[in-house]
């Protein structure tokens, strides 16, 4: 069969090739696989900075945004043929640490966790791939089309959970809510933020192209102007932000209102620095009782989650997400930026 492999740690890499199609193990799915979508990591794996192939190989099948259809499901599995899924990227460390032992694998303690085309895992980039029953989630039908944001929006329903556990601390009401970045997270976290009768605000750096439209089309306010410019405001109770900038992190980190929660899931690159004052971000966090997050990665509580939160979702919004949709065999043109470019997938059948 083919698929879309790597070397990793070895630029220039990309390849699609012929490898052997997978037997399923005893309660696996054998699935058709439909796409995957194509994110920052992805893109670090194929530039050479990051990723680990399977023991004993040297390339890794690409690969963890998935979806794809059940051609054979093992009796008793809960799945029947013919049913959309995806697969979950993260293992559980095979010596769990307390947190994986406990469910909680995307908040593992010692790091010995896998994960499908990033870690140790071949990823769901192939014509055919298995996953374990206990680590698919069934998509409602109707997202067959775009049902490959599954993955993102795991990562922002976890965001959001994480925002309410802190809130939930004490009295917590939020109402108004600033998103930075109007990437494919970003985006995504405002439809959760919407979904919760939310006043969102997303603030990105483009003022042309489908950002701002896809921001007015959930009914919330798309800003590009400077970091205090929106947080003065707006005075946001909750920040997701998506972009990593270390200017827009403090910024945004300073402009909260009181008892302001902030979830960082942008992660930003090594080797910048920023003059921060540090004494006025300590005092305002300190006396404000704000607090800062960090998240990444997803449970399969936050799968079941983004697939609720997808099926309650308006299909033509998700749809205009999905700004390239380029083939297999075409796999490596789906690493080049184009201009307007939001999320681009890389189609399977």
């Amino acid at each position: 069969m083919r698929a879309l492999t790597v070397r990793p740690e070895a630029a220039h890499s990309l390849e699609v090739r012929d490898v052997p199609e997978p037997v399923p193990g005893r309660g696996e799915l054998m699935v058709d696989g439909l796409a995957v979508g194509v994110c920052g990591t992805d893109k670090e794996i194929t530039a050479g900075e990051y990723g680990w192939a399977p023991a004993g190989r040297d390339r890794l099948i690409l690969g963890h945004e998935s979806l794809g259809r059940v051609r054979q499901a093992p009796s008793g599995s809960g799945f029947q043929d013919g049913d959309l899924v995806v697969g979950v990227v993260r293992r559980p460390d095979p010596e769990p640490c307390g947190a994986c032992a406990h469910g909680e694998f995307d908040m593992c303690r010692n790091g010995r966790y896998t994960e499908r085309g990033i870690k140790e895992r071949d990823g769901y980039a192939s014509r055919f791939w298995t996953v374990e029953s206990d680590y698919a989630v069934r998509l409602d039908p109707r997202l067959e089309e775009v049902g490959v944001l599954m993955e993102p929006t795991t990562v922002v329903a976890k965001a959001w959970e994480q925002v309410e556990r802190v809130g939930g601390r004490a009295w917590f009401e939020p109402r108004r809510v600033l998103v930075t970045g109007a990437g494919p997270i970003g985006l995504l976290a405002a439809l959760l933020g919407v979904q919760r009768g939310l006043d969102v605000h997303v603030l990105d750096r483009v003022t042309t192209g489908p950002k701002p439209a896809l921001v007015a089309g959930l009914g919330a306010t798309y800003h590009s102007e400077d970091i205090d410019q929106v947080t003065s405001a707006v005075r946001p109770d909750v920040v997701i932000e998506a972009t990593g900038a270390g200017s827009v992190v403090f910024g945004a980190m300073a402009g909260t209102a009181t008892y302001g929660v902030m979830c960082l899931t942008g992660v930003s690159p090594k080797g910048r620095t920023l003059s921060v004052d540090a004494g006025s971000v300590n005092r305002d966090l300190v006396l404000e009782n704000d607090a800062v997050v960090g998240s990444v990665n997803a449970n399969l509580r936050h799968y079941h989650q983004a697939a609720d939160a997808l099926a309650k979702a308006d299909l033509t919004w998700l749809e205009r997400m999905i700004t390239r949709r380029v083939p297999l065999e075409d796999a490596t043109e789906a690493f080049s930026a184009h201009d307007d470019d939001i999320k681009v997938i890389i189609t399977l059948g």
